[in-house]
């Protein structure tokens, strides 16, 4: 069968599939409502830790698109979710915006600055030579160090910012502490946007714009998996990956009519 048709659910990746450098991606509304209007459950996945599912409804909507609160899954709440799993209301050092803060305590962690179970660390806007310290010395003490996604630069209208993954790298030389990252391309986050969706694998498509990441994971997941080459990819890079998506299309614009 035909890799479109046989999709019963999506899980679509944001920055560079839906929306690019603070706008909407031309066709990523119609495409959402094709899904809605066709009765296929999808959610968006999102190893942005910096907002809240509210923050980025609200943004989205700002763009012209129209998503609820409950089709959103970002790394942020992924995370929470893996350490409520490993270690139910346990304790944390977080370090993060708001947004990581909030979805750790409402899975009922306790911030705790001197036996923390894990070190949390999200995308910041703050960087604090303090906390970095805080977080090396906890684990030094035997903390586990999580973080919630691999990326080592964010972007923004000036160029690149350091991510998630540049900072859990400072504090990895520092300790010799790698981190697990529980945001894409770790397959965790995909099983736990399949299990969201009450969804099987081998009838779910991965939608995203990076190899490294959105198509790894997807592959790993074992999920059809379809690059759109509206974000960071580029036709040209994808042969130099051991894994491949199951098709590559110029934005999820041209997936409209198959739908």
């Amino acid at each position: 069968m035909d890799l479109i048709s046989r999709a019963e659910s999506w899980l679509c990746d944001m920055d560079g599939v839906l929306i690019r450098d603070g706008s909407m991606i031309p066709g990523a509304d119609k495409f959402l409502d094709r899904l809605r209007s066709t009765g296929r459950p999808y959610l968006i996945l999102t190893n942005n830790s910096l907002f809240t599912p509210r923050e980025i409804r609200l943004e989205l909507s700002e763009m012209g698109l129209n998503v609820e609160e409950s089709h959103l899954w970002t790394s942020s709440l992924a995370t929470a979710k893996f350490v409520h799993t490993q270690r139910p209301f346990g304790t944390a050092y977080v370090i993060g915006q708001a947004s990581l803060h909030e979805a750790i305590h409402d899975v009922g962690y306790r911030p705790d600055e001197r036996a923390p179970d894990y070190v949390v660390l999200g995308e910041t806007q703050d960087y604090s030579f303090e906390e970095m310290t805080t977080a090396v010395r906890l684990i030094e003490k035997g903390a586990h160090f999580v973080a919630t996604n691999p990326e080592p630069t964010g972007q923004s209208p000036h160029g690149s910012l350091p991510g998630c993954g540049a900072l859990a790298a400072m504090i990895e030389s520092a300790t010799g502490v790698a981190p697990y990252f529980v945001g894409k391309p770790n397959p965790v986050m995909i099983r736990e946007g399949l299990n969201i969706l009450d969804a099987h694998s081998k009838s779910t498509i991965m939608i995203g714009d990076r190899m490294d990441t959105d198509i790894q994971a997807g592959a790993e997941a074992g999920l059809g998996t379809i690059l759109v080459l509206s974000g960071v990819a580029r036709a040209e890079e994808v042969n130099r990956y051991p894994f491949q998506p199951s098709r590559i299309v110029d934005s999820v614009a041209d997936l409209i009519d198959e739908l």
